[in-house]
């Protein structure tokens, strides 16, 4: 099968989940369904250049330890050729800075979290507008996602709708045309893996006055937000 399929590779996970198999862009394809031949993977935080948009059907981008606000070479050339991808109506999908970054790519402004650090597993509400939309419209009114960002969508790009949001974060998913979505929370993840990344945010957690400790006991499965990985490859087949 041929790679028509793309995986936009923003970063790495942390180094404490080393001995976890996998990354970003295992953890999305095995949420979408997709064997290892059937995508490619770009590491554009490795200066990996994307090939047109054209030769994809499908474009998701992962998320990152850096920061859009970084604006390295590496994000204002990401952000271009996003653009051009939107432009051929091709779906998109982008997971937590990927989710930042195409906001940003389409006018939007990112920059950090007025509320701070959002780390853990976290009710997500839908908007009336979900309910209309292709790929939220399956998910119930309210669910759980882990979540790990310092960042977020402060301004929605002009044309985008607001689909979710969260206590402490107003953007947690928005649409853009008929076929582009960005999600602030990760669908990817799993308990273990928010485990971790609440262990390394720990200073930021306490000093903005969490429970460290009662954020690990309160992480739980997210089922539903796992869900929308594979509404989104059913999005891809029906094309």
């Amino acid at each position: 099968m041929s790679s028509t399929r793309l995986i936009i590779k923003c970063g790495e996970k942390l180094t404490s989940l080393n001995a976890t198999p996998g990354d970003y862009e295992d953890w999305i394809a095995t949420g979408l369904g997709w064997s290892p031949d059937s995508y490619r993977v770009v590491s554009v935080y490795q200066d990996d250049e994307l090939p047109p948009p054209e030769q994809f059907e499908a474009i998701v981008i992962t998320g990152s330890g850096a920061m859009v606000t970084d604006r390295s070479k590496w994000i204002e050339e990401s952000a271009t050729w996003l653009r051009s991808a939107v432009e051929l109506d091709t779906p998109i999908l982008g997971i937590c800075f990927g989710h930042q970054l195409l906001a940003y790519a389409l006018g939007g402004l990112v920059a950090d979290n007025p509320t701070g650090v959002e780390v853990g597993t976290v009710p997500i509400e839908l908007k009336s507008a979900a309910t209309r939309d292709e790929l939220f419209s399956v998910m119930p009114p309210s669910f759980l996602a882990q979540l790990s960002h310092l960042q977020s969508v402060i301004t929605l790009p002009e044309g985008a709708t607001l689909l979710a949001s969260s206590q402490m974060a107003s953007v947690q998913a928005f649409s853009y045309r008929s076929r582009c979505w960005g999600i602030q929370f990760h669908p990817e993840f799993d308990q273990e893996i928010v485990s971790h990344f609440i262990a390394f945010n720990h200073q930021e957690l306490s000093a903005q006055g969490e429970q460290v400790t009662a954020l690990q006991n309160s992480t739980a499965p997210t089922p539903e937000s796992f869900h929308l990985l594979g509404r989104f490859a059913e999005i891809i087949q029906k094309r």
